[in-house]
């Protein structure tokens, strides 16, 4: 029998190719996963106008509180396991987990539209089908970002490609709205199913098709540098063999003992947060995502609930409205990863957009009710500078950390490390809707003034960090 002819090696041409065709699959396939968790977050916000309007327990005047209780749930469940979620991300099968995770969000999802065909109006109910939900959308981040910071942890421009790439979220936001809005029509309880049946189907692809460690495909990628030429194109080294025999000459288990003896062993959890800068991305996040996330939850409420030109929208258009938002993040998300790249300063970036944030969001504020133009324009722009800082830190900041010399370059570091920043963000995330269900009885003035201070605490964490990279760019040009 003729012997199978052995892979390229990844620094041939052949190679190279190989290695660009799994870099875009898993692109595309950790794109579309974390949009659809994102698309599945989005109905409780489309609802929320139907539900205070006519469905009990969230109709009356407690029912913008019990709103932001539902929210709460979801969110600190989700904050509090996703720190459990990245230490098992580091040890587990970053594709079996993820698929798993995903085939029970849309479980829980599917669970929360049920609700409305059953005539369901028990709030410990709902309580309880948030806090699950939260738990099994836990490991999708550290999943995401694991997988990614696998494949492209040692590429100069990850800051651009990040950025890109972290539109994911933006993206999933607005699927989500248009989807869950179309079909608000017919019965709020469709709002949830299709977003449900969408991150389903997408799991069961991920378990089928998701590459998520070179070493899987026969790449050896852990001392791989990637250097951009002066003709802008790219050169890759890949330092090391191609050890992977013919697979039909093995078992499947001796070669998965093989390729997990190759893996560094998996950080620890509070030799995480001891790592340079972690504690003060993660802080800041906290209070960048309290803000961004008041928008996810709140905004199409807030819409519907403020003229606009003297008139008031329906929740199908008010939800479809609030997209605008995610499509200015979308740009902010990318524009600020390409940036941080071109001046090589992740803090200073962050806090320039979080600066220019706090006038954007009290002009939107002010003026955003004189006509349509005025509300899409300032809606877009407070879009794209809250959202800019928020997508840096949590794609290229989170992988430049858990790829640090600190840690030697510890690909096994990624998912502890995003889990860490973006667990605590979490909880800034359920706080913020928390917050905003009590305020918004007392005006929508007071809900901003509580975005700008967190927004200024937020640059308080980073100033530090943004003074030394400043320090250390003009000692470098002297």
């Amino acid at each position: 029998m003729e012997a199978a002819a052995a892979p390229p090696h990844a620094g041939s041409p052949g190679g190279a190719r190989v290695l660009r065709r799994h870099q875009y699959t898993v692109l595309a396939l950790t794109f579309a996963s974390y949009a659809a968790f994102h698309a599945s977050r989005k109905p409780p916000s489309i609802v929320k106008a139907e539900l205070s309007a006519e469905w009990a327990p969230f109709s009356g005047p407690r029912g913008p509180h019990r709103l932001g209780e539902l929210d709460v749930a979801f969110l600190s469940a989700y904050a509090l396991a996703m720190f459990a979620a990245g230490h098992l991300a580091d040890r587990a099968d970053l594709r079996r987990l993820l698929g798993a995770a995903m085939l029970a969000s849309g479980a829980t999802s599917a669970a929360l539209g049920a609700a409305y065909f059953l005539d369901v109006h028990s709030l410990a109910f709902f309580l309880a089908a948030q806090v699950a939900s939260g738990v099994v959308q836990s490991a999708g981040w550290p999943c995401v970002v694991a997988v990614v910071g696998n494949w492209f942890g040692h590429t100069s421009n990850r800051g651009t490609i990040m950025g890109f790439w972290n539109s994911h979220t933006s993206v999933g936001n607005i699927a989500g709205s248009v989807l869950a809005a179309a079909v608000l029509e017919f019965g709020w309880g469709w709002s949830f199913l299709v977003p449900a049946f969408v991150i389903a189907a997408l799991g069961v692809m991920v378990l089928v098709f998701l590459v998520a460690h070179p070493s899987e495909a026969g790449l050896e990628m852990e001392a791989m540098e990637v250097e951009m030429n002066g003709d802008g194109g790219e050169e890759i080294e890949l330092l090391g063999e191609d050890k992977k025999e013919v697979e039909s000459e093995r078992d499947e288990d001796e070669l998965e003992m093989e390729m997990g003896a190759q893996l560094p062993r998996a950080i620890g959890f509070l030799e995480a947060w001891r790592l340079p800068g972690v504690a003060p991305y993660a802080f800041c996040l906290f209070f960048s995502k309290l803000v961004a996330y008041t928008f996810l939850y709140w905004l199409p409420f807030y819409i519907r609930n403020n003229a606009v030109a003297g008139q008031f929208l329906s929740d199908k258009a008010s939800g479809i409205l609030s997209v605008v938002f995610d499509i200015g993040g979308v740009l902010g998300g990318i524009s600020a990863g390409f940036l941080s790249d071109a001046v090589g300063a992740r803090a200073v970036t962050s806090v320039l957009f979080l600066l220019l944030s706090m006038p954007a969001l009290i002009v939107y504020r002010i003026y955003g009710s004189i006509s349509m133009r005025h509300n899409i324009g300032l809606m877009f722009l407070s879009g794209y500078f809250v959202n800019g800082p928020y997508s840096l830190i949590t794609t290229a900041v989170a992988t430049d950390l858990g790829t640090q010399d600190a840690i030697k370059g510890n690909s096994r570091a990624l998912a502890t490390v995003s889990a860490i920043i973006d667990g605590t963000g979490s909880v800034g995330a359920a706080l913020g809707p928390l917050l905003t269900g009590y305020i918004s009885t007392r005006g929508w003035n007071s809900v901003f003034f509580m975005l700008i201070v967190s927004i200024s605490l937020a640059i308080v964490f980073l100033i530090r960090l943004a003074k030394d990279e400043i320090v250390s760019k003009l000692s470098t040009r002297h």
